[in-house]
């Protein structure tokens, strides 16, 4: 990786150095290094299409890094990742996708993530989104996730992108057996003309399965989101499902929260809010000698933390 890829595998992984336990690097397209362990095994798929990832049972306290780098403007992929968790894992997979494009052609990654989690299985899944670049070409991300937790098996996912991608429609879909539960934090910030759509469908098709769905968001200037969320209650389960927005300037924001009650002890909420910030929050930042501009980026920076 030359200097600019390894600064956005900072941004988007955390990465200083190759990481330690199981990973795969992809670079502008090309697999950029690769590494397994004795109970996380990775193999590229036959067409070149993405890779497998294989969890042995009972493995924990282990890490799969597979972040994605682009900086060729004009570049445009879909990957397919497949993780397969086996049963009593306790597992963190840190993924996300960096672009960086100073051409004039639009660069774009769809990246399609499909985790099937054996019984009991946890799984911490982290995916961050960041572009930066003075081209005019776009920067565009659509990732793609599916979720199946057999019983017993849980998941958090924390979704996360701050500026820089210019259009996104993220697709999440999961179905949860008896006792799964399923944890979904989302934390986005748009700004200038950028687009950002998420779509969130969750079945709790078991007796005790549980799901919360949680955005928070910021939309700047004349940027547009939209937030689609739909919870399934099929046997006697929990769901919960949450959008909480501040809007600025010209921005617009549509939240669209959903429940469906296909049995009666189905037990589902959803809750939205979308405001500006409250003249108070400012005032009170401003006499402690803060700009107007410093206390508003203080209070956001609080509010997607």
């Amino acid at each position: 990786m030359d200097r600019i890829q390894q600064r956005i595998l900072e941004e988007v992984a955390g990465l200083h150095s190759v990481p330690e336990g199981a990973y795969n690097l992809r670079a502008d397209g090309q697999t950029a290094g690769r590494n397994t362990t004795a109970h996380i095994d990775i193999v590229g798929k036959e067409d070149g299409s993405g890779i497998d990832i294989r969890v042995l049972a009972g493995t924990k306290n282990e890490s799969v890094h597979i972040p994605v780098v682009l900086s060729r403007s004009g570049l445009k992929e879909v990957v397919y990742n497949d993780f397969y968790i086996g049963e009593d894992c306790d597992i963190v997979i840190v993924a996300g996708c960096g672009i960086h494009n100073c051409g004039d052609q639009d660069s774009q990654h769809d990246g399609i993530h499909r985790f099937y989690l054996g019984k009991n299985a946890r799984v911490k899944y982290v995916e961050k989104h960041y572009g930066e670049g003075d081209g005019t070409g776009r920067r565009i991300l659509n990732p793609g996730t599916e979720v199946y937790l057999e019983e017993g098996a849980s998941m958090e996912m924390e979704m996360v992108q701050i500026r820089g991608v210019d259009s996104t429609v993220r697709t999440t879909t999961a179905k949860l057996a008896a006792g799964a539960r399923l944890v979904v934090r989302e934390r986005l910030l748009t700004h200038g003309d950028q687009k950002a759509v998420s779509h969130y469908t969750v079945q709790l098709n078991g007796a005790g399965a549980s799901a919360d769905v949680v955005s928070r968001s910021v939309a700047q200037d004349a940027s547009y989101q939209e937030f689609n969320s739909r919870i399934v209650g099929s046997a006697p389960c929990s769901g919960h499902t949450e959008c909480d927005a501040i809007i600025m300037g010209q921005a617009r924001i549509l939240a669209v929260p959903q429940l469906e009650a296909n049995h009666l002890d189905a037990a589902l909420i959803h809750e939205a809010a979308i405001g500006k910030i409250a003249g108070e929050q400012l005032i009170k930042l401003m006499t402690l000698g803060l700009t107007e501009q410093e206390a508003e980026e203080q209070i956001i920076n609080g509010f997607l933390k």
